[in-house]
């Protein structure tokens, strides 16, 4: 009696999940296949695959990567810079601060400062852009360093932008660790660091796969801070704002422009591929055993 409803659902459902899908795939697939065509191939046909080939894509590549005013491999080595070494400092720091937050959650301290990373989730980065660089401007130039334009500054800021969600999972996760363990350590003479780095960070390793790749795609990808930091016209640029910057010199070269996109999120694709699951279920252990 209830087969046919059932069946009802479930076919709708799949065809909702279909549309979603052409929907969110559809950028890429433009991109894919105008990566593959000459410009005026582009013009006359700008979703067909026919006029592409894989020479005139070979080619592309090249363009790109040996153009002067794109200058591929050093936005390449910023972005690689700046995204390996900010996620590295955001799990590090991130993990200590969880630790020490999820294990004085009674106290009034630990709550306020908790919250506090919570609060700043929701505060819109358009909103605290231009004191930013202010702020960075005239702290640089107390302490003598030049926080503006530069990768360490860069690095400094995401630090900042990415430790509340980072907070707020590793929490989470350490909440359900056994304090037993850190017990059994301390009675052994564990000192509270060799605690946190010989017992708490190993068992993070599934919730800090998760953090890892969440703030990576994030970092790689973001334009809007990179943009303002370091500048449209300076050397350092990431590959986002090497991908603007080269979108405006070449702005009637649409293949040279879907290519160096394509450039742009090929290596987020390849560590979401195969990493997804690592997402998920670091997700799913953040959120329950908080």
């Amino acid at each position: 009696m209830n087969r046919t409803p059932k069946k009802s659902i479930l076919a709708v459902e799949t065809i909702i999940a279909i549309v979603i899908a052409i929907y969110v795939l559809f950028p890429f697939y433009m991109v894919v296949v105008n990566s593959s065509k000459t410009t005026t191939g582009i013009i006359n046909d700008p979703v067909g695959i026919v006029g592409g080939s894989f020479k005139q894509f070979a080619q592309n590549i090249s363009d790109v990567i040996n153009n002067t005013h794109f200058l591929f491999w050093r936005a390449f080595a910023s972005s690689l810079i700046i995204t390996v070494v900010s996620v590295l400092l955001l799990n590090l720091f991130g993990a200590m601060a969880a630790w020490v937050i999820s294990r004085n959650q009674s106290k009034k301290w630990a709550a306020v400062i908790y919250f506090a990373y919570i609060a700043s989730m929701i505060i819109p980065f358009q909103v605290v852009m231009l004191p930013l660089i202010a702020t960075y401007r005239d702290v640089g130039k107390f302490v003598g360093l030049q926080l503006i334009q530069s990768i360490p500054g860069m690095i400094f800021a995401y630090l900042g932008f990415g430790g509340s969600m980072t907070v707020f999972i590793l929490t989470g996760f350490i909440k359900g660790v056994p304090y037993d363990l850190e017990e059994s350590a301390s009675i052994d003479g564990c000192s509270p660091e060799g605690t946190f780095f010989r017992i708490i960070f190993p068992l993070l390793t599934p919730v800090i796969s998760t953090v890892t790749i969440l703030n990576g795609m994030w970092i790689w990808n973001d334009y809007l801070l990179p943009s303002m930091m370091l500048g449209l016209a300076g050397k350092d640029k990431t590959i986002p704002v090497a991908v603007q910057s080269f979108v405006g010199s070449y702005v009637t070269q649409w293949n040279l422009v879907m290519t160096a996109a394509l450039l742009a999120i090929i290596p987020m694709i390849i560590v979401f591929l195969f990493c997804q699951k690592q997402i998920v279920q670091g997700m799913i252990d953040g959120a329950v055993k908080g």
